[in-house]
């Protein structure tokens, strides 16, 4: 059977760098195709070549068998291809209606906007998808979910044959992903084909009939999704298997870095939407990393925003840093008393993204880099310089602006700016969302380094091999509660799961007594 799209031999030089190396690419009609790969495979340069944005050097596009010219966006446009980058391009002060038929508007005979055919026609599309929106309500009074509804609604009006959503999930929240997924079928049934960009493996699991890797510009292979192991996946994707993702590391100490008993932060006007710990005890030894899972509001990002002083004086209980008693009412104190914290949204809140990489690296440690109460540039570039080489961080150089980096490369952004600090108890929430495979990796070698060198590590994380191949014991949290207590060792993803999850719940009795 002719594919919908096929991409034959594409090649494309950046001066002496190979990006594409005669890359195949193929979509059936009505097929979800993920396309899958570390920052830098090549994905991103093959999807720019089918929009029309970047030129090849070699090989040729068919679509429906036919050979297509994809010269500019507007001819892949003509052509049926439609793309929803993971940066919406859509108008935030204009409605929805004025979106969908951007640069394309009807018009009646006076050749003033018809503006009653277009809302006529923006309800019937919108409608098809089963989204229920006004098509008079400006863009940005909707939830990012229903922005991403709004691009996907964009591309039907274009009658676009072929999809291709850039990591379409990354910003939004599990019931937003939920949607998301529930309209991949309407889009079958349409007999569009979809090509799907993701990072995260149970995405792909769940909604992908096949997948393509690649690697280093090379298609690795193609395959059905039913079919392959998650492992074999991995294993294509970064040229070795699962099992040497998550490095040996020798057990903790005895010593207790972390001691926080009866943790709580009286609720407020400002608790809607949130889950604050209620009586939570959680202890960490040095060199010692402890996971924190649960289910979705189950109170992980809570727990770390309290024990980094986001609470202010509304956090009760005793939280004691290597046996002495500390006061958590402002992330000032956290950060005095020794405590990072890497947050869930590096972008919101980890990171200034139009200052430099060197400007982030040292936005934390400008007093500790100072000499006698003035900057001292030398002593930091030296910080910067010694931060990108510990922890290879890839950027062309620590003046270009962080925003410009992979999501790994900006994580480990995050990270430097609090290792300048030397932290004896790290927090993390989420750290390897939204980054490949390949930086994943380095992540966990980095934990592993730190651990090694005697630092405590709380470590919240939705992806529960994550949680066992990194840590050394998972607390399960439910409702701002702890629910339960696992060796990582020995524990599975089911019992994790029944432990966050059920009213009875397992408790590993090897855990010591404290």
């Amino acid at each position: 059977m002719t594919p919908l799209l096929h991409m034959k031999g594409i090649v494309k030089h950046y001066g002496g760098v190979r990006a594409l190396r005669g890359v195949d690419f193929a979509v059936g009609a009505g097929e979800v195709h993920a396309l899958l790969g570390e920052n830098g495979a090549g994905k991103s340069t093959l999807m720019n070549v089918l929009s029309g944005v970047v030129r090849p050097d070699g090989g040729h596009i068919e679509i429906g068998g036919e050979v297509v010219e994809l010269a500019t966006p507007a001819a892949a446009q003509n052509a049926g291809v439609a793309m929803i980058h993971q940066e919406l391009d859509l108008v935030p002060q204009a409605s929805i209606m004025a979106n969908l038929f951007l640069g394309r508007e009807h018009r009646t005979t006076w050749r003033t906007l018809d503006r009653s055919a277009m809302r006529r026609e923006s309800a019937a599309v919108l409608a098809d998808l089963g989204v229920d929106l006004e098509p008079s309500r400006q863009l940005s009074s909707l939830r990012v979910g229903e922005q991403q509804m709004v691009a996907i609604a964009k591309a039907l009006s274009l009658d676009a044959r072929i999809l291709v959503m850039d990591e379409p999930t990354s910003a939004l929240s599990d019931s937003e992903v939920d949607r998301l997924f529930a309209i991949l079928p309407r889009l079958r049934g349409r007999g569009m084909g979809v090509v799907f960009i993701s990072h995260r493996m149970d995405e792909i699991a769940v909604i992908a009939d096949r997948a393509t890797v690649m690697r280093d510009g090379h298609n690795v292979g193609s395959f059905d999704v039913a079919d392959t192991p998650a492992s074999e996946v991995i294993r294509m994707m970064v040229g070795q298997p699962i099992e040497q993702l998550f490095p040996e590391r020798r057990p903790p100490g005895s010593r207790f870095r972390l001691e926080a008993r009866g943790l709580s932060v009286d609720t407020g006007r400002n608790a809607a939407g949130r889950t604050e710990p209620r009586g939570v005890d959680l202890t960490v030894r040095e060199g010692e990393i402890v996971g924190l899972a649960g289910l979705l509001g189950a109170g992980r990002t809570e727990v770390l925003d309290a024990m980094f002083g986001l609470a202010g004086p509304r956090l009760r209980g005793t939280v004691k840093i290597d046996g002495e008693p500390v006061r958590l009412d402002s992330p000032r104190a956290a950060l005095a008393a020794g405590i990072g914290y890497v947050p869930e949204d590096r972008r919101a809140a980890g990171l200034v993204m139009k200052e430099s990489v060197a400007a982030n690296i040292v936005l934390a440690a400008l007093r500790g880099l100072a000499r006698f109460g003035w900057r001292d540039r030398a002593n930091e570039r030296a910080a910067v310089a010694s931060s990108i080489s510990e922890l290879q961080i890839k950027a062309a150089s620590p003046d270009v602006a962080v925003g410009t980096l992979s999501g790994g490369n900006q994580q480990k952004v995050v990270f430097a700016r609090h290792l300048l600090r030397q932290p004896r108890l790290l927090l993390l929430d989420e750290p390897t969302r939204g980054v490949d495979i390949g930086a994943k990796t380095e992540i966990y070698r980095l934990l592993a380094r730190l651990a090694e060198g005697g630092m405590a590590v709380v470590l919240a994380s939705s992806e529960m091999p994550e949680l066992i191949g990194v840590c050394d014991r998972i607390v399960v949290l439910r409702g701002g509660r702890n629910v339960g207590e696992l060796q990582a060792a020995t524990t599975s993803q089911e019992e994790i799961l029944a432990a966050a999850s059920l009213d009875q719940h397992p408790t590993d009795s090897a855990v010591e007594a404290e």
